[in-house]
């Protein structure tokens, strides 16, 4: 399935805002509470992200313990040491993107226990969903660490691999300045023969394209004379949310298959239609189809904002999550851990 087909079979991007937009419908415990937790995804790791703010928090640390037992190799020493191409390669940025949130949320419910308790939504960005699950108990840490691990593995395998009219790897770029249509308008006009779609819709003005490394070049240079305020590529290894990634939902689609999802305690909203989903099974198909399909961030944020929330913690490394709900509703506050 192609990502616009797997945008369609959401709903079109108007209709996942306009439903965005609506009163949220009360699904395991959602309404009026004060705060919402949000959580980073891939390109927010920085070498050095586990910095002093873990030190002194057991149970922060055992996180990363029982993490490298899982993956087989040292996590919290890449996260503190580098280097950065290892940090930076998928398979390794998603699982410490992953534990180092969740680090962070124990140090958050040690600070400040009450942000923790308050919180009535939830949502994470792209790999970020991951660890949403797991703070509203839909997932347990081990099955999240495995999951993310063949998710990881899989992507970077896809991120590689030559294919028809294309090289041995694609890209992703940031346009800024530029609306989602005349984003996908140069996405057809610069396509040709390869690959090239929207990705992630992240706020107003902010749409990332992925694709082929030749298809993104002329999308950059495009987007630029069209009058994009400025592309910025990406520290991403390969085309996301693509349908060059559907070897890596296959892969994924199976493990999870395997793995226990229960109902979560509070929503997690999903990346695919901007909704929460309360039956397991929904939420396996829709982490499968998020690998291919469009990042409704901006249309999620929408969501989150009409449940009445007024307070937004972003946990994990990175500002970038508050600095795009700020460009969609400036009067919220927010904070972050780590700072």
């Amino acid at each position: 399935m192609s990502p616009l087909a797997a945008a369609t079979a959401a709903g079109t991007a108007e209709t996942a805002v306009k439903m965005a937009s609506s009163a949220p419908d009360p699904v395991s415990g959602s309404g009026s509470g004060s705060s919402a937790l949000l959580f980073p995804g891939q390109g927010a790791q920085t070498v050095g992200m586990l910095g002093d703010w873990c030190d002194g928090h057991p149970a922060a640390l055992e996180l990363f313990a029982r993490a490298s037992s899982i993956l087989g190799y040292d996590l919290a020493d890449i996260c503190r040491h580098g280097p950065s191409e290892k940090l930076n390669a998928t398979s390794v940025s998603q699982p410490a993107i992953l534990v180092t949130s969740l680090a962070a949320l124990e140090v958050l419910k040690s600070r400040d226990p009450s942000l923790v308790s308050s919180a009535s939504i939830t949502a994470g960005l792209s790999l970020g969903e991951y660890t949403a699950l797991v703070f509203a108990d839909a997932l347990d840490f081990d099955s999240a660490v495995r999951v993310v691990d063949v998710r990881g593995r899989a992507m970077q395998e896809c991120a590689g691999k030559p294919g028809p009219n294309r090289g041995p790897a694609g890209g992703m770029v940031a346009v800024l300045g530029m609306e989602r249509e005349r984003v996908a308008s140069l996405c057809d006009e610069c396509r040709g023969g390869d690959v090239l779609e929207v990705a992630n819709v992240l706020c107003p003005g902010n749409v990332v394209v992925s694709g082929t490394e030749a298809a993104c070049r002329r999308l950059d240079e495009a987007a630029t004379a069209a009058g994009a305020m400025k592309c910025v590529r990406l520290e991403v290894t390969g085309a996301f949310h693509t349908v060059l990634m559907q070897e890596a939902v296959d892969k994924l689609a199976a493990v999870l298959a395997e793995t226990t999802v229960r109902p979560p305690r509070i929503p997690v909203v999903s990346n695919v239609d901007a909704r929460p989903h309360d039956d397991p099974a929904e939420i396996r198909g829709l982490l499968a189809r998020q690998v291919c399909g469009v990042v409704e961030w901006h249309a999620s944020m929408t969501y989150l904002l009409a449940s009445g929330v007024r307070t937004v913690c972003e946990v994990g490394p990175g500002r970038v999550l508050r600095g795009l709900l700020k460009r969609i509703d400036r009067s919220i506050a927010c904070s972050g851990v780590p700072e």
